[in-house]
């Protein structure tokens, strides 16, 4: 090659090429890697020179030459593709591979517009300091190529119309754990700030992308999760639309309980007009989710619920069908059905099922959530009213036909509302849940609005957290990282604003939490059990039992200093009611750990002194933020010992953690044989977790006759997540053809389901 060649700086100078300083940064980038070849990503890059070729051109050829090496056999090509791309993210966001003193960025950043100015008013030079010292760059060396690009692409301080970075990751999480803490006393926030930077640093601790892209920023709304109830109105429709376009350009994703909307035909002003139904409101809310982006992060998106026994029931659940035509479908936000034990004792009765309008039927819809024999009580006597518009199906159709799109389409979701009531941290008569999130994780109270500033409703926030279960050395690790994620959580409500008053009156009402996992496929690997066979069960249970006696734990000692949220008297906490007393027995005959904690001690503390946060678990998808760990998303067994993700860099490869040492630990989602035992897992888990947990059901038709799912498998897993207590079922996962769903309706789902005494629910 011609050695004169020209190469263009990124200060927009000239000089000569040098290919020594290629190799050398090649060679820092392997120190300590396994199998990796210096040579090989020199090769893979094939860069054609030319005379004035920028070095950041040949820097992202090299790195996506190292990406494309990563393989299970030579791993460790994501940390060397990850190191050169930390490398070049430096040059970009600072001109120079090594950073600058945190209070000089700070500065420079806060006359960018691009950190929130409090920082500068909060701390002093000393402290700026005293935090430069708690920062370890070389951290920025333990991410893998898939964490960088997320970082790169979601997270660090950027402006998302030309490309420019402004921070490299640690600026993130110091400066993240400067702003939980800034309303602490001095005396005591360098300390958390330390502990919380040092626990999120080392991935023990994972944060959601509202938090990790926000915080910092000018832009305060951090929560990801919002929950916005429809009353049955035009004023309320407009309103919990308003909320909606506020909430997802801020980052949220958004649930919207749609339920009371009444159905097509349905009488208006004492017969002036008949409704139009419910299909042109999802179309209004579709919009208004699809309106703008979640902060330029992502894309809006909402998850929709309504009851099963609506009088439109069998239009709105093929809404998402790729088949029929705009006028009939609203298939760019997805559904949530919700249904309850005297659904599925219909189904298993081999009986019908009756469809009302909410509208038609007073005091059903509430009590549908408040009241499970009260709303029997009502259900029944409205079926007798001859007076009333109603629908007879039989439960097996409906049911089907549910199962049938859920299958298809991947994103019909299920709510039993039952147990988001009777297994819950609200006194269903005071604070009935009426619905869940995006991500089917958040069951809280809520409230219709009737205008934007409507203080009586109740839109509801949840801030979300994990705990990495791949980083913990022992359970007792738990109580720290208990204490840290409450307590910064806790703060940022406080630190946080709130675009709708109806929003601010809840959080600073309940101060609701939802703290998670990730890597738990990763956790069950290093202790050598699966998921399929049961011999996960009691290291779930001693696993979920200390996550929640520790979050407990953390919150009661948060409110003997600061007093329990203000309407902790709408907890069933207040009453000293513990989730180890309300869950769903059954999950006992899979699962005999005895409990290992004092709970006693802790309700009667509770009860003393109350809880800083009406909630505090949740298990979320973590799809993106878990990469930053390097960790399994959720509680998810991966599909493969290499995550293939895309983004808008192109394809990401992720290999699971310890591939080499534990591959032979690793129990992939599609080599297990059926969904019984992870739907045990679940239950065990939320045998403890407060709110709900984000599970899939996953089908391979190769494993049944014709290639072809049978209907009665759809519906028998439905009823075992139910027996076994699931709130909510998130994503059906088919391997192949979505639609492979054996035609077996007629089967009796009830001498399917009973085998073995199955059949109580």
């Amino acid at each position: 090659m011609n050695q004169s060649l020209l190469v263009t700086k990124r200060d927009g100078r000239q000089e000569k090429i040098d290919l020594d300083k290629i190799h050398r940064v090649l060679d820092w980038a392997t120190e300590g890697l396994n199998n990796v070849s210096v040579s090989q990503v020199e090769l893979r890059s094939h860069i054609q020179f030319y005379n004035g070729i920028k070095t950041s051109d040949i820097h992202e050829t090299i790195i996506k030459a190292a990406a494309d090496l990563i393989s299970r056999d030579a791993p460790d090509y994501q940390y060397l593709a990850a190191r050169l791309a930390i490398f070049h993210l430096r040059k970009k966001a600072y001109g120079q591979f090594a950073p600058p003193k945190l209070y000089d960025q700070v500065v420079k950043m806060v006359k960018l517009g691009k950190y929130d100015g409090h920082l500068l008013e909060d701390y002093n030079f000393e402290e700026f300091e005293q935090m430069d010292g708690f920062i370890d760059h070389w951290r920025d060396m333990n991410f893998s190529y898939a964490a960088v690009k997320q970082l790169e692409g979601k997270y660090l301080v950027q402006n998302r119309v030309n490309g420019a970075i402004y921070e490299s990751a640690q600026f993130l999480y110091i400066l993240m754990a400067a702003c939980l803490f800034s309303n602490y006393p001095r005396t005591k926030r360098m300390s958390y700030i330390k502990h919380f930077y040092d626990a999120v640093s080392t991935f023990k601790i994972s944060l959601p992308t509202p938090i990790m892209s926000g915080v910092r920023t000018p832009t305060r709304q951090f929560s990801s999760c919002v929950l916005i109830e429809c009353d049955d109105s035009l004023n309320s429709i407009n309103a919990s639309s308003n909320a909606i376009v506020k909430y997802v350009s801020q980052r949220a994703g958004i649930g919207i309980n749609a339920g009371r909307i009444r159905a097509l035909g349905s009488s208006i002003r004492n017969g002036e007009a008949f409704h139009t139904g419910c299909i042109p409101f999802y179309k209004h809310f579709q919009t208004a989710v699809k309106s703008c982006s979640q902060g330029g992060v992502r894309g809006g998106a909402a998850t929709l619920f309504y009851p099963m026994w609506h009088l439109e029931i069998e239009s709105l659940l093929v809404l998402k069908n790729n088949r029929g035509i705009e006028e009939n479908r609203v298939r760019h936000i997805d559904y949530a059905v919700q249904t309850n034990k005297l659904m599925y004792s219909r189904l298993l009765k081999g009986q019908e099922i009756t469809l009302f309008s909410p509208s038609d039927v007073p005091g059903m819809y509430d009590a549908f959530f408040a009241d499970q024999k009260e709303f029997e009580r009502l259900y029944n006597y409205y079926e007798k009213d001859d007076s009333i518009r109603k629908k007879r199906i039989k439960a097996i159709d409906l049911f089907s036909l549910m199962m049938q799109e859920r299958s298809s389409t991947g994103r019909i979701y299920i709510q039993n509302v039952d147990h988001c009531n009777t297994h819950s941290p609200f006194n269903p008569i005071l604070a009935p849940v009426r619905q869940s999130n995006l991500c089917l994780e958040i069951v809280l109270p809520t409230k219709p609005l009737e205008n934007i500033n409507d203080e009586n409703g109740e839109v509801a926030l949840c801030t979300l957290s994990a705990f990495n279960l791949g980083a913990i050395n022992n359970l007792e690790d738990l109580e720290e990282l208990a204490i840290l994620t409450v307590r910064a959580l806790d703060a940022l409500l406080d630190y946080q604003n709130y675009p709708i008053p109806a929003a601010k009156r809840s959080a600073m009402g309940r101060r609701t939490l939802g703290i998670g996992v990730i890597n738990f496929a990763y956790y069950l690997a290093k202790h050598d059990v699966r998921y399929s066979d049961g011999s996960a069960n009691n290291l779930t249970h001693k696993t979920f039992e200390a996550i929640q006696y520790y979050l407990l734990k953390a919150s009661n000692e948060l409110a003997k200093e600061q007093g329990a949220c203000p309407w902790f008297k709408e907890t069933t906490y207040s009453q000293g009611i513990l989730p180890i007393d309300t869950y769903k027995k059954d999950i006992d005959s899979v699962c005999n750990e005895p409990l290992h904690f004092d709970w006693e001690s802790l309700r009667e503390q509770i009860k003393i002194y109350g809880l800083r946060n009406s909630t505090l678990s949740a298990i979320m998808p973590s799809e993106t933020s878990s990469q930053i760990s390097n960790a399994t998303n959720g509680i998810e067994p991966p599909r493969g010992y290499i995550t293939i993700k895309t983004s808008k860099d192109g394809i990401l490869r992720q290999v699971v953690p310890e591939y080499e040492r534990l591959k032979d630990q690793y129990e992939l989602l599609w080599g297990m044989p059926s969904n019984n035992g992870y739907l045990q897992l679940v239950g065990v888990m939320q045998k403890f977790i407060d709110q709900s947990i984000s599970s899939n059901t996953n089908y391979d038709p190769s494993r049944f006759a014709n290639g072809r799912i049978p209907m009665k498998q759809l519906l028998k897993d439905m009823l075992t997540a139910y027996k076994f207590g699931l709130k909510t079922l998130y994503y059906q996962n088919t391997r192949d053809g979505a639609e492979d769903i054996q035609d077996d309706i007629n089967i009796s789902i009830q001498d399917d389901y009973c085998e073995s005494g199955a059949c109580k629910i």
